[in-house]
């Protein structure tokens, strides 16, 4: 198979290449609907990159990320809840909203970066929290690490991470963001508090939006065509798999679970006696909910309805977004994650109102496709696709974009 795939790879790069490309009915003059086998063509090519260097955008990680993954875990990255359909709306909304470009504008020098916590960050392109990295590549959240330091991007570490939070900032030379999954023992929770401000961390980010596990169909559906014994990682008792998890060492789970359904607002009155890192609210799609954010001392909002993985709303985060920063009015960061792909959708996010955005699934397909390299790739096609879109729409910072720039469809 070593020698079988260089060989492949450059047939079907002939392919893209030549007259034989029409053949497929994928020509760009060709309006009519692509055919099966046409759509299938296109992903084996997108699946079939050498180097990081051969993607085009985000979406051909994606397709490789598909293929050289287990289905069961390609299943937990793909996935939303039900049939897809809020997973699917986060992408919809940006579809809903035009950009607006202003003409004759000096954009020969655009300046990406902004301000986070008072500090100053290249661009507004975040790492989310994702659990688990070691199933998507060897390296796992160290290839995140390492790949979003060199990039000059913030990272935010998921609570069920597959490396520690010091042996991740120390990768990172920085520390990152700690997100908390509260879980249902208090105990726990204060421990992994402190084992995050021990190591440095800013910030806590309080996850608020998954209080019971949520229906993820698609996940099932790719567990199934997983032909592979999982047992060796996935045990019978629904705790054993915490004992990998390394920010629970030392502690007894075994009476712990990650439902959380009697959480309330007090719980952000105990965090705030407990740490002297910032606390920002993760999940708030709602202006009501924001101001309670506001009145419970929190330090910094984001937009998120879990990537489309938590309940079925329908209601894409770029749409929430707007009502969330009115009612905050500039007092703390509002974030945002959610469906983002493209340059142009963080400069829709920036335009009404984000202080930076927060990519999940596109660092993950370049780290499933090529570790590291595939991290910082992901993030170099994103940072020259907003630096593109703020030239070509009259936008030399940030400072100078507002909401007159985007329009409803």
């Amino acid at each position: 198979m070593d020698d079988i795939a260089p060989s492949r790879r450059a047939f079907l790069r002939f392919v893209a290449g030549s007259p034989l490309l029409s053949l497929l009915g994928v020509s760009g003059c060709d309006r009519r609907e692509p055919s099966e086998s046409s759509i299938s063509a296109t992903r084996e090519m997108a699946s079939q990159l050498a180097s990081p260097d051969d993607a085009i955008n985000v979406f051909d990680f994606q397709a490789m990320a598909e293929q050289v993954l287990p289905p069961a875990h390609y299943g937990y990255l793909a996935t939303g809840v039900n049939s897809d359909e809020t997973l699917h709306a986060n992408r919809e909304g940006f579809e809903r909203l035009d950009l607006r470009p202003r003409r004759l504008v000096d954009v020969s020098n655009i300046d990406m970066s902004v301000g986070l916590l008072g500090e100053r960050w290249e661009t507004p392109i975040v790492l989310c929290p994702v659990g688990s990295q070691k199933a998507f590549h060897v390296d796992g959240e160290l290839a995140a690490a390492r790949g979003s330091s060199a990039m000059g991007h913030h990272q935010i570490l998921s609570t069920v991470t597959t490396t520690s939070v010091e042996d991740v900032n120390a990768a990172r030379k920085r520390p990152v963001w700690y997100q908390l999954y509260p879980t249902s023992s208090w105990k726990v929770a204060t421990r992994l508090i402190e084992r995050a401000e021990g190591s440095g961390c800013e910030a806590l980010v309080l996850t608020v939006d998954l209080p019971v596990d949520s229906n993820r169909e698609t996940q099932k559906r790719y567990i199934l065509r997983d032909t592979r014994d999982c047992l060796a990682c996935h045990a019978d008792s629904p705790t054993d798999w915490l004992v990998r998890k390394p920010m629970f060492d030392g502690l007894d789970m075994s009476q712990v679970n990650f439902d959380t359904p009697a959480m309330t607002w007090d719980y952000m009155r105990r965090l705030r006696d407990k740490t002297q890192m910032k606390i920002f609210v993760k999940g708030i799609v709602r202006s009501d909910d924001a101001q309670r954010c506001l009145q419970y001392g929190a330090d910094g909002i984001i937009v998120s309805n879990h990537g489309g993985r938590a309940n079925a709303s329908g209601r894409s985060t770029i749409e929430s977004l707007p009502e969330v920063v009115n009612v905050v009015q500039k007092r703390v960061p509002v974030l945002v994650d959610g469906g983002f792909r493209r340059g142009t959708d963080i400069l829709k996010a920036m335009a009404l109102g984000a202080d930076a955005v927060c990519i999940g699934r596109p660092y993950i397909w370049g780290m499933a496709a090529f570790g590291q390299a595939g991290v910082e790739k992901v993030l170099d096609i994103l940072r020259t696709e907003l630096h593109i879109a703020m030239q070509l729409h009259g936008v030399p910072s940030f400072a100078q974009v507002d909401e007159s720039f985007v329009a409803r469809s």
